[in-house]
């Protein structure tokens, strides 16, 4: 899903600042006081150690990937780290790239925050979804990216409803959302769903070998994920049907000065297009 700035604003601006307002709350708003003699600066620890530190996704095509053949992370959100690095260290873009400046770490949802917490990684651009409880732990960016949940299924499967998964089981992320996006997409269909209804999993590799393999009856992610698992044996369950909007936002640390550079970045990306071509490049939906 590609949107225009002149749509995302239209569509989501009125989420998007409200996120942006609470995302934000409690970060330094004087540049001035996060000076190289400030101990506690976020972006001056990073330029004394020449590496923005990146938590990302090794297995989302289009997003965060790790190519086994190049043994490189490729994709949009590997390019906004670098556009990050770029604002951190003062470089353009290409520059950033070329020197490496960005030290790339694999996330799963039940690392990301501890690493972040403990100071191992500077960011968090792993589509990441933003929500209220999360914004009480981490600062997060307004949103680069919008996607829904979406259900995998075998197309042998017979299903053809959000309504046929009762009574079904369904394999969702660890610390994801998606089970309460679930649970709720389908009770407006008249279905109860349960916790004995979802199994979760430490990786999505292991939700997809448990759905080919017929240990589960569906895979439930967002729409971008689904994507890397996608062929001619599988199918979205009702595609049209759109429900568990989830906005992609950079996580840093509550507080940090790091925010509101990262804050800045992804408004100027949104607004110059960058992001919109990033979309396009990485053919995502």
């Amino acid at each position: 899903m590609s949107l225009s700035r002149r749509q995302f604003v239209q569509v989501f601006g009125a989420a998007a600042a409200v996120l942006g307002t609470g995302a934000l709350a409690g970060c330094n708003s004087d540049p001035a006081a996060s000076g190289s003699g400030d101990a506690s600066s976020k972006v001056e620890a990073i330029k004394s150690r020449g590496k923005l530190n990146c938590g990302v996704k090794a297995d989302v095509l289009g997003y965060g990937y790790l190519n086994t053949e190049t043994g490189e992370y490729e994709g949009l959100e590997i390019d906004l780290c670098y556009q990050i690095a770029a604002a951190v260290f003062g470089v353009s873009y290409e520059e950033a790239k070329e020197q490496g400046l960005c030290e790339f770490t694999t996330v799963t949802p039940k690392t990301r925050g501890p690493l972040i917490d403990n100071d191992s990684l500077d960011i968090v651009c792993a589509t990441y979804t933003i929500t209220d409880e999360r914004l009480e732990d981490w600062d997060f960016s307004d949103p680069y990216r919008v996607d829904h949940v979406g259900v995998m299924i075998m197309k042998s499967s017979g299903m053809e409803k959000l309504a046929d998964l009762d009574g079904k089981l369904i394999g969702v992320s660890q610390g994801s959302t998606t089970k309460d996006a679930v649970t709720a997409a389908v009770a407006e269909e008249g279905v109860e769903l349960t916790d004995g209804n979802f199994n979760e999993y430490p990786d999505y590799p292991s939700i997809n070998s448990a759905l080919e393999s017929g240990n589960i009856d569906a895979f439930a992610m967002d729409r971008s994920t689904l994507n890397t698992y996608m062929n001619d044996q599988k199918e979205l369950l009702e595609p049209e049907v759109e429900f568990g909007e989830q906005e992609y936002g950079i996580a840093t640390k509550k507080g940090s000065d790091l925010s509101e550079v990262v804050n800045d970045k992804v408004n100027e990306l949104l607004d110059n297009g960058w992001l919109e071509e990033e979309a396009t490049t990485w053919n995502l939906l």
